[in-house]
């Protein structure tokens, strides 16, 4: 489905990622873990084809994503791309103008379910709020992968239930579905798959269920004994 091949990116002097390869499969919800400058955002940029690989490749059933694949990927970027002077309401007209498999009627349920008023202008929404936003117009489309990256960020305790069904809300046996997050514990119940980056390294692909039943450990645990 899509597949990451001894991907290189550097910018400037630094490296991003350092020949990192994994394959993301349909069926599955992978988590992206790792602290800060491990790569996760620059990965996610680069599968979603927003930024070009300095050498290696991601594929999308076989060919380098670009224009064919951003039709089948989602992307929920952790900065705001919305017009300062839209109210949330534009944003899923915006969207039905760019992405032929974007849900309007979904987007309105999201935007609902998730308290976020139609008519409130952008610019005036809290940084949760706005990530609320970025995530409801990023699940609203019919994607085959989705890459969500830092959807709990802002959200305080009682919303998250709310984000949490939306992204449950996608997940199917047809669907592929990348979450980065420091919040472990929230979301590693229905996570099939951990990949753990530092330093734009790979450092290991860890399956949960058997993490759990081979070892007794968390997702947090292993995430702790990693990142020593």
């Amino acid at each position: 489905m899509l597949e990451t091949k001894n991907l290189v990116k550097k910018y400037g002097g630094k490296t991003a990622l350092n020949d990192i390869s994994f394959p993301i499969e349909q069926g599955k919800t992978y988590l992206l873990l790792g602290p800060n400058g491990s790569g996760k955002t620059t990965w996610m940029k680069t599968a979603a084809s927003l930024s070009k690989p300095t050498s290696g490749s991601v594929l999308w059933n076989g060919t380098p994503v670009g224009v064919e694949s951003r039709k089948e990927i989602s992307y929920m970027p952790t900065e705001s791309f919305f017009y300062p002077w839209m109210i949330v309401a534009d944003v899923g007209d915006y969207c039905t103008d760019f992405f032929e498999d974007f849900d309007l009627d979904q987007f309105r349920d999201l935007i609902r379910d998730m308290e976020l008023p139609a008519d409130a202008k952008v610019k005036s929404l809290s940084s949760g709020m706005n990530a609320k936003l970025r995530l409801a117009a990023a699940i609203s489309r019919k994607a085959r992968v989705y890459l969500l990256d830092e959807p709990l960020n802002g959200i305080d305790l009682v919303a998250r239930d709310a984000v949490m069904k939306a992204v449950i809300s996608v997940m199917s046996p047809d669907t592929a579905v990348v979450i980065s997050s420091h919040l472990v514990e929230e979301v590693e119940s229905f996570v099939s798959t951990a990949i753990f980056l530092r330093n734009g390294k790979l450092l290991e692909i860890t399956d949960t269920e058997d993490l759990r039943t081979r070892t007794g450990k968390s997702l947090a645990d292993r995430y702790r004994e990693l990142m020593q």
